[in-house]
């Protein structure tokens, strides 16, 4: 089964309706977030590499025609008009690893209108997704300066996938590895493990445990002590770390209790018997919220290996999302319905250091010295570049993260930038909604319930 068929079902029926009905005009739909998740100042852009993979490979097939066929219950010649349609638009979008914010568009795709629409389920699951998870491991960074991050997500993720964009996510906003091997292996960063349970519980106790994986590992070692009674563990691993005059680059961890305390404790234990260049990782369920809390504690705690919550982004596993039309065959769209009221035309981002950002019409100049975020990166189905690295998303992050308010920054409560729009953005808004509400009449004016395509002049001749 190809990405192709890995779609909504109502995307296939328009679709279809779309070329039957001879529309095939250039349309442009924007993906972007209504409203931030609680808890967040900011996103860090992400998912748009795949996304891109996905659009430059796009060529509806037979056996997707057959398929699409079998879930409508219709005959095979019926969905035939699709057979052999192929992404050949535009794709303009903010590259990986910049912030963003609300009612940003983080990509913006043009198209003609069956193309544009096939590709909207598997470019929001994309995007969503990894732009979730990419900012909550940035939250993990800032909650941590000056520590070493790792990810141990691949076990929790919903599915082997969602593991190598997590482990591939945090390298982005600056983890120093992850326990994902294939990740590890296809991203060119370090993989991290250390040992599990089981596997002390395997021997007759913890010191046999920890000298029989030293003798299979001649190098760096790191020792799980929390299995029966943790000081203990420390103490164990100590007198074998010293006994094998195995000491810097080594390393304990802990996984439960009050990792605080714990940590405090085996500091106090490692520098008596002279291991004061043995790192303490610690693990266990933890997220920003919970390093911010062993930091602010002082806990001497070198490395956090943060999982679950992090690769699942926990506390806001989704974004309210949202793929919408804006522009069809030159003429400017919006939607009225009632708290989802959707901006017209074709969209730029500028940027301006020390101030809001503000969304303006595609085409217009910037303000001030401000520079645009959203960038061509597709064009006749082709990329215009080379494929993006997650080194160079991590530069980028880097320089936004260094720049954006403290107060969005933080990771308790935080107060997300929002940005303005421009005048003419707001003026086309206007008259778009205008010439709706006249045509809809007065009776329909408190809102629609559907989207509408404007009558308005060409976003172009506004945009002057």
């Amino acid at each position: 089964m190809s990405d192709v068929t890995t779609t909504d079902l109502y995307e296939v029926t328009m679709a279809l309706s779309y070329l039957r009905e001879d529309m095939r005009a250039p349309a442009t739909f924007s993906l972007f977030v209504r409203d931030l998740p609680p808890g967040r100042g900011f996103l860090v852009a992400a998912g748009l590499e795949p996304a891109l993979d996905f659009l430059a490979g796009y060529r509806v097939e037979r056996a997707d025609v057959e398929d699409f066929a079998a879930a409508l219950h219709r005959p095979v010649p019926d969905l035939e008009p699709l057979l052999g349609l192929a992404f050949d638009g535009e794709v303009r979008a903010v590259p990986e690893g910049r912030t963003v914010f609300a009612d940003e568009p983080l990509l913006e795709v043009t198209a003609p209108l069956p193309q544009a629409q096939l590709v909207e389920t598997y470019l929001l699951n994309q995007v969503c997704h990894q732009t979730a998870v990419a900012s909550k491991a940035a939250r993990c960074v800032l909650a941590a300066p000056g520590r070493t991050l790792v990810d141990f997500s691949l076990r929790r993720t919903h599915g082997p996938s969602a593991g190598h964009q997590a482990a591939r996510l945090g390298a982005m906003v600056g983890f120093a590895g992850t326990s994902n091997v294939a990740a590890a292996t296809a991203l060119r960063i370090p993989a991290s493990g250390t040992m599990a349970h089981s596997y002390i519980e395997a021997f007759a106790d913890e010191e046999a445990a920890f000298h029989a994986f030293a003798r299979a590992h001649p190098g760096p070692v790191t020792f799980l002590v929390d299995t029966y009674d943790t000081e203990e563990g420390v103490r164990i691993a100590a007198r074998v770390l010293n006994d094998l005059q195995r000491g810097p680059g080594c390393a304990i961890r802990l996984d439960s209790g009050d990792l605080g305390a714990l940590a405090r404790r085996a500091r106090a234990v490692l520098d008596a018997v002279g291991l004061a260049d043995v790192r303490i990782v610690a693990s266990g369920g933890l997220d920003e919220y919970g390093v911010e809390r062993l930091v602010r504690a002082g806990a001497p705690i070198d490395v956090y290996a943060v999982g679950t919550r992090v690769g699942v982004a926990a506390d806001a596993p989704y974004l309210d999302a949202a793929y919408k039309l804006v522009e069809y065959d030159g003429r400017p769209v919006m939607k009225l319905s009632s708290a989802k009221v959707t901006a017209p035309g074709r969209k730029q981002v500028f940027r301006r250091a020390g101030r809001p950002d503000v969304i303006a019409l595609c085409g217009e100049d910037p303000p001030d010295s401000a520079r645009p975020l959203l960038q061509t990166v597709m064009r006749d189905g082709r990329r215009t570049g080379s494929p993006d690295r997650w080194q160079d998303a991590r530069e980028r992050f880097r320089g936004d993260i260094a720049v954006l308010p403290a107060a969005a920054r933080r990771v308790r409560d935080p107060e997300p930038v929002r940005p303005v729009r421009s005048p003419a953005l707001e003026a086309l808004t206007a008259s778009v909604r205008a010439d709706i509400e006249a045509r809809l009449g007065p009776e329909h004016r408190a809102g629609s319930t559907g989207p509408a395509v404007s009558r308005a002049p060409a976003l172009s001749d506004r945009a002057r």
